[in-house]
């Protein structure tokens, strides 16, 4: 314990002999106080807690002036928010070209209850597969800025606020000419946004707070994603996410909260299939919780029985919202049953009480002890009843159940005050808990993927001009893995799912038969693009993107021979069309590199750098080469798989995200993090890239070749 101790002195800077008063502890990543190790300590705990805040904020000279702006007022009643990928098909239709935010919404809101806030994430996994830097990632989004910003609307239109990402880390990308602080909060200011998410940031600087236009200044809501390395930054990050990793049976205390009652904490832990212990930390803590599902493109979905308790969690923080940010806070106020767990939230006229079960059996009876207060009525607002107080002298006691991991809330209403809209409240609360959250089912359920179908060509007797003839395969060992940087914490739904398999995983193994085909003896190049164009005045429905190298219609002088780029999927498949060919399935791509050993590059089991293009590590990246300007060829001499541009093979779809096998790897290796859009030259690699809109998905070392059947 010592040592996190010292940890939380290092990031925030306050002195040892302050910290050594508090039982404080942390995580890995955020911070948790320490409650009392039984009821009979609670009035020395809190003391000493309210002590120790003092002493916390009287070296920062510690304002909250920023949470008092009428600008960022709203981040108070801001509770429920999820992390949502632009490329979730819910969100965007590609085949209309519109965005679905009502279609998204109500999907939400009928499986869970709804959303607050939402982080529209533009950029990880797909950044670093060209120069686009995060601003580009925002402003290639359908329509660009201004369909963004009308997006955007549709959001507050329906009450939920907007965050984007800082993605401070992308520094090896396009050069913006300003810092990221100026860029950004630029863009945000145009596309009409929020707040700001610090995407692996320890504190947001306070040069992210404020987005400026033509007409407008207005404050950001700033959300670091990890604890602040300076406490004094709480004076104006005014939410903060909270990975909560060290739940012990007593409820841990938020750190900010305690120290800045205003601040609105959100507990988040992304790859969780039991969402017990950060609903209740939540709860308990009357905080905050990120209902994150779609991660990175791995679908996370929160299963019934905790979709439920968020529904029933909202319901009570909206009915009182600025309570639960009150100044007189008592975390671990004491009750009367072992493994029960409360908090108290006192505003005038009225207390709310959040109780939380950590045990595994169920409880009824007496639960809390409180002074007896003439005139003053209590509800159980879990279960939408009135209490009836138990007196006994200066005292009274409530009883009430709550489920094993369950949950309790208590309102206590003194004589004269009005709770607006209490009895509907109560109503539909007690409604919703004659079903018990236990009867709810908990199991995790994976989504399932299909692969889209690739349509076969005539039969060719002969091989046609430019391809190879790759000869039929008998137990191919088709070995492979996804090469994104993060899902295994969750194994089911990584990567894809191959049509032999029950679910998407990393790692793929298959003996195959594969019949004879064949294949582009080189990626299809400029010039063999244009014979399509001038043929078939082929014109994309979403334009944007669509041949950015190209001026009036044609590539620019001396690129005849190198790989066409910025197509996306549906170009290459209309080119392959129009040719009689099609898209290779990605065993047949690999097949034709690997031939029948196994090796892991087309000319052998080691890397030679001198055989293909070479790696372009700069800011401003040049193109591709040409396709035959360097010899690294397969066994069955298909040339310039690996190393120049990536090549379109399979698409997989699953209810929520559409992706695609890409394979070869580039040329381009964006520097300063390891964030970006990984290679995979390796023969046994692949990349998934995520789909949204064809104008979005076109990069610039994104091109393809063809298969065709015999």
């Amino acid at each position: 314990m010592r040592y996190r101790i010292l940890l939380l002195l290092v990031l925030t800077g306050i002195s040892t002999n302050i910290f050594a008063q508090a039982p404080a502890k942390q995580g890995n990543w955020n911070e948790l106080l320490a409650g009392p190790a039984k009821p009979a300590d609670f009035k020395a705990w809190h003391q000493q807690m309210l002590n120790w805040r003092q002493k916390v904020k009287d070296p920062l000279q510690y304002k909250a002036d920023y949470y008092n702006l009428p600008g960022l007022k709203w981040v108070q009643s801001s509770y429920i928010q999820t992390q949502m990928m632009v490329e979730d098909r819910y969100f965007y239709d590609p085949v209309t070209g519109k965005y679905t935010v009502d279609r998204y919404l109500n999907d939400l809101k009928k499986r869970y209850g709804g959303l607050d806030a939402v982080l529209i994430w533009p950029t990880y996994p797909n950044i670093g597969i060209d120069n686009r830097n995060q601003f580009d990632m925002v402003a290639d989004m359908p329509g660009g800025i201004a369909g963004v910003r009308k997006m955007v609307a549709d959001f507050k239109r329906r009450g939920v606020r907007v965050f984007f990402p800082i993605m401070i880390w992308d520094n090896g990308t396009r050069d913006p000419g300003t810092t990221i602080a100026q860029s950004l909060t630029k863009e945000m200011a145009e596309v009409g946004a929020d707040g700001l998410n610090g995407d692996t940031m320890y504190g947001i600087p306070i040069e992210f707070l404020s987005a400026k236009n033509n007409t407008i200044d207005y404050p950001l809501a700033l959300e670091p994603e990890i604890n602040m390395k300076q406490l004094g930054m709480l004076q104006w990050n005014t939410i903060s996410w909270a990975y909560y990793d060290d739940y012990t049976r007593i409820p841990g205390v938020s750190l900010y909260k305690w120290i800045e009652p205003l601040h609105q904490p959100i507990v988040n832990d992304r790859w969780a299939q039991n969402k017990t212990d950060d609903l209740q930390y939540a709860f308990f803590n009357g905080i905050g919780y990120c209902a994150w599902e779609n991660i990175w493109g791995i679908w996370n979905g929160v299963p019934k029985r905790y979709a439920e308790t968020i529904r029933r969690i909202h319901m009570i923080y909206h009915q009182f919202p600025a309570i639960f940010h009150s100044s007189a806070w008592e975390p671990h106020t004491p009750v009367l049953q072992t493994d029960v767990f409360a908090s108290k939230f006192p505003e005038t006229g009225k207390t709310v009480w959040t109780f939380v079960n950590r045990g595994n059996k169920p409880l009824s009876g007496q639960q809390i002890q409180l002074p007896y207060q003439s005139g003053t009525t209590y509800y159980d607002l879990w279960n939408g009843t009135k209490l009836s107080p138990e007196r006994k002298g200066n005292f009274i006691t409530l009883s009430f159940p709550m489920e094993a991991y369950g949950y309790g809330a208590v309102l206590a209403v003194n004589y004269g005050t009005a709770i607006k809209s209490l009895d509907a409240f109560l109503l539909s609360i007690k409604q919703m808990a004659s079903v018990p959250l236990n009867s709810l089912p908990a199991k995790w359920e994976y989504l399932s993927q299909h692969l889209v179908t690739i349509a076969p060509t005539k039969s060719y007797k002969t091989t046609p001009a430019g391809m190879v003839l790759i000869p039929a395969a008998k137990n191919f060992k088709f070995d492979v893995k996804g090469v994104m940087i993060e899902g295994d914490d969750i194994p089911k739904g990584v990567d894809v799912q191959y049509p032999w398999e029950k679910t998407a995983g990393r790692e793929h193994h298959k003996l195959m038969d594969i019949k004879s085909f064949y294949i582009d003896k080189y990626p299809v190049t400029n010039a063999g693009f244009k014979k399509f164009m001038d043929v078939t005045h082929y014109q994309p429905t979403d334009t944007h993107n669509f041949l950015k190298y190209w001026k009036n219609g044609t590539y620019p002088t001396g690129w005849a021979n190198k790989p066409v780029t910025y197509v996306a999927i549906e170009d290459a498949r209309a080119y392959a069309k129009w040719a009689g060919k099609r898209l290779p399935h990605e065993w047949e791509w690999q097949y034709a590199a690997q031939g029948m050993d196994g090796r892991l590059y087309p000319s052998g089991n080691k890397s030679d750098s001198t055989i293909i293009p070479p790696a372009d590590h700069n800011r401003a990246m040049r193109p591709p080469t040409d396709v035959t300007a360097y010899p690294e060829q397969s066994v069955f001499g298909v040339k310039d798989q690996v190393g120049n541009v990536w090549q379109w093979t399979d698409e997989y779809t699953d209810d929520h995200t559409r992706a695609a096998i890409i394979r070869g790897g580039s040329y381009y290796y964006a520097q300063t993090s390891g964030w970006y859009f990984p290679q995979a030259h390796q023969l046994n690699e692949h990349g998934k890239y995520l789909l949204m809109s064809p104008g979005r998905d076109r990069a610039a070392t994104l091109g393809f070749r063809c298969a065709a059947d015999k």
